[in-house]
């Protein structure tokens, strides 16, 4: 019998004791897995998407808009994308499961809080691989199921759904809502063709400068097992993310909100098919805000199905009369524009195969006057006799070129439209002059403008200020303010702006009253176009209108240009359709000249002055001692002596008042548009004139006309309209006129104040 060694007894105990020592390690290790569901402190479920997705991805963070003075317009923030693991094989422990449990259940209670029904969910957790008959590894909820807020997480937290968990991710916020929307744009995810989602920039800059925002993400690339586990001596290789570059915009948030404010007002008030406002700084070109009504929002879309169109920018049509600032330029730039010269006003001949041109006042006009009158009054005939017989049409032609109204301007946003120079007959030709017949943009308008503002340097319109790079030190790009053309000289310009200031500050002017803004000159043009409608023709009605105005303020050196225009406002036949023009353009302009601390002139203080007797006087003396006085003669026939006056001697006036004075032969009525009935009464007693009134506030019609001569007794009837009101008539008839025009070849009337 052999005896057993010591020492091989005292071996076996050993390795009986290290493999008892192994065992109870594994199984710790497995009753730890089953019940905690992690291992290494790591869940599971992630560590099987690593697998699933082989790689991991550092996202680039997108670019921050700003505006000039860096305030955040458009920027990331965290958000969390839900998604739904359908593996059996994540759970270890049937007492904590990982994967989806029960489909019903789930769908049931998600629906209560994501924006999904219940049956799209159920269909999302029961979907089988079509090529492989399997369940997929996870499944997420699409739009449905991004972009959620750290609240939303929670509440769907608080489920305590099997299964369900959040991979984080990042949203694009928008802190001021609806604000220059068509111009920033919006972001949306959509998937990859390896079903991965990517922002992708819609509309605006967040659409034409969506590479430069975007960046370039990173990866994490790692080896692993065969169940995708990192090896514990494998080493990760990082490429980092290259986030994209922030852009400062040239808009102003304040500015902006000037216009946003304004605008929603309008739009509640008057209810407009459609609205289109520019703000620009006519010496560099930039643009301080732009909005349209419909707008939308970017984070909710709501409104974006009304229109997917920056209106400033990628839509042309016909401008009506702001376009007589360029036409008008053009003359003046040429030497053929006279103020004093006369013509006869009413309707012109421009082709005798083609209906004739009208005066928008139903092709009346209001007879011979000068031509400085007929763009006061914004003659449809003056501008198409300077179009054909100073200019010509090809001189013409070329200042629409210079203008660069024939072209796109190269703003930085997209799908910017050229407009068409509708230039084939000679009616199409002269009526371009006056706004219609050719198509133009409201940047086209806005750039030209500039070079009326600018002493005749057209700057090109831009949105960019700079864009700078995060991720290299000092990396800035700028963009400088660009010379576009020199289409008219200095001198022409501050011709131009002086007549533009008297068409807002005269009485006959058709921006009279509703865009004078007190303290500030305001050069400007008012506009009204017709409306194309399908099959050919215009609409027809007051309200069918397309109103706009093109000013800028002070007169002397613009510092702001305002560019607005209001299509079909639900006005009644009380309210001019130029009113809700001027609710907009009023308030912006004010409030922004305001902000950026441009000083309102002083206001001078009244003076009142004695008037003396000039009874007996020749006419011309007594006209020169009135006018020193400060006052305004108004001679009534062609005498050479004064017979009587009104007020009478010693009466105390404000400067500016009206004394009548009565000659001793042929004895005439004077112009009597825009007095006050009080003034209308000195008329009617110093000639023994019946006075009958019709109306409250201004003349804006009278049954004697003008320069015709009368005997006492005569009726005189005037047609007084409240300020407010005051040029109402004028639309009333272009409205009519655009009756007319498209039903009657015979009246054959223009329809562009």
């Amino acid at each position: 019998m052999i005896k057993k060694q010591p020492n091989i007894n005292f071996g076996a105990a050993i390795l009986f004791v290290i493999f008892g020592l192994l065992f109870f390690v594994l199984l710790y290790r497995f009753i730890s897995i089953q019940i905690t569901g992690e291992a290494g402190g790591e869940i599971l479920a992630v560590k099987a998407q690593q697998k699933y997705e082989k790689e991991r991805t550092i996202e680039a963070k997108r670019g921050t808009i700003y505006d000039r003075n860096g305030e955040v317009i458009a920027t990331d923030t965290n958000s969390y994308k839900l998604i739904a693991i359908l593996d059996e094989s994540m759970t270890t422990n049937k007492k904590n499961p990982q994967h989806v449990v029960n489909p019903d259940k789930t769908a049931r209670e998600l629906a209560k809080v994501i924006d999904m029904k219940e049956s799209e969910i159920y269909r999302l957790l029961t979907q089988l691989n079509p090529k492989t008959g399997e369940k997929p590894f996870q499944v997420e909820f699409g739009k449905a199921g991004r972009d959620l807020s750290n609240q939303k997480k929670r509440e769907i937290e608080e489920l305590k759904l099997p299964g369900i968990t959040f991979i984080k991710d990042t949203k694009r916020f928008y802190p001021n809502g609806v604000f220059a929307s068509h111009l920033v744009g919006y972001v949306e995810k959509k998937e990859t063709e390896d079903n991965k989602t990517e922002s992708v920039g819609m509309l605006g800059i967040e659409q034409s400068l969506n590479d430069v925002l975007t960046g370039k993400n990173g990866k994490v690339n790692y080896e692993s097992d065969i169940w995708g586990y990192l090896l514990a001596d494998s080493k990760e290789k990082v490429t980092p993310a290259v986030d994209g570059k922030d852009i400062y915009l040239t808009l102003d948030k304040k500015i902006q909100t000037f216009l946003e404010d304004s605008m929603s007002k309008v739009n509640e008030k008057y209810k407009p098919k459609k609205m289109i406002a520019i703000v620009a700084d006519p010496k560099t070109g930039e643009i301080l805000a732009m909005s349209q009504r419909p707008s939308f929002h970017p984070k909710t879309k709501e409104g974006i199905s009304e229109t997917w169109h920056n209106e400033a920018v990628e839509n042309s049509f016909e401008p009506g009369s702001t376009m007589k600032i360029f036409t008008l330029a053009a003359a003046i730039e040429e030497g053929v524009f006279n103020p004093n010269d006369l013509y006869k006003s009413g309707q012109y001949a421009v082709d005798p195969k083609s209906r004739p041109v009208g005066d928008h006042n139903k092709g009346q006009g209001w007879g011979t006057i000068s031509y400085y009158e007929g763009v006061l009054r914004s003659s449809n005939v003056a501008f198409a006799k300077i179009v054909k017989e100073k200019l010509g049409y090809e001189k013409f032609r070329d200042y629409l070129s210079k203008f660069k109204l024939d072209q796109p301007t190269g703003i930085e946003l997209p799908n910017e439209a050229a407009g068409k120079i509708q230039y084939e007959w000679p009616r199409d030709k002269a009526t371009t002059g006056f706004g219609q017949a050719s198509t133009i943009t409201p940047i086209q308008q806005v750039q030209a403008a500039t070079a009326v503002a600018n002493d005749g340097k057209m700057m090109k319109p831009h949105i960019i200020s700079k864009i700078v790079d995060p991720n290299k030190k000092d990396s800035v790009e700028k963009t400088e303010p660009e010379v576009a053309g020199n289409p008219i000289s200095a001198k022409t310009a501050d011709e131009v702006r002086k007549i533009l200031e008297d068409v807002v500050s005269s009485p006959k002017g058709t921006g009279y009253k509703l865009f004078n803004i007190e303290g500030y000159e305001v050069a400007g043009k008012t506009g009204t176009a017709q409306i194309p409608k399908p099959g050919g023709g215009y609409l027809t009605g007051r309200q069918n209108l397309f109103f706009s105005f093109l000013g800028m303020a002070p007169t002397d050196d613009p510092k702001l240009i305002v560019y607005v225009a209001v299509e079909r406002p639900q006005i009644d036949i009380h309210t001019s359709g130029a009113q809700p023009v001027a609710d907009i353009f009023k308030p912006v302009m004010k409030s922004s000249l305001q902000y950026l601390n441009i000083e309102p002139e002083e206001q001078a203080k009244v003076q009142y002055d004695i008037i003396p007797s000039v009874i007996g006087a020749s006419t011309e003396e007594a006209k020169n001692n009135l006018s020193k006085k400060g006052v305004n003669p108004i001679v009534m026939g062609k005498g050479k002596k004064v017979i009587d006056q009104l007020p009478a001697k010693n009466t105390k006036l404000m400067a500016g008042e009206n004394v009548v004075l009565l000659t001793d032969k042929e004895q005439t009525i004077p112009d009597m548009t825009g007095w006050s009935l009080r003034d209308v009464m000195k008329v009617a007693k110093l000639g023994n004139l019946e006075l009958n009134s019709v109306g409250n506030g201004y003349v804006v019609k009278q049954n004697l006309k003008p320069g015709s001569t009368f005997k006492k007794g005569d009726y005189l009837i005037v047609e007084l309209e409240l300020p407010s009101k005051k040029y109402t008539k004028s639309e009333d008839e272009e409205a009519v006129g655009n009756e007319t025009e498209i039903e009657s070849e015979e009246e054959n009337m223009e329809v562009q104040d």
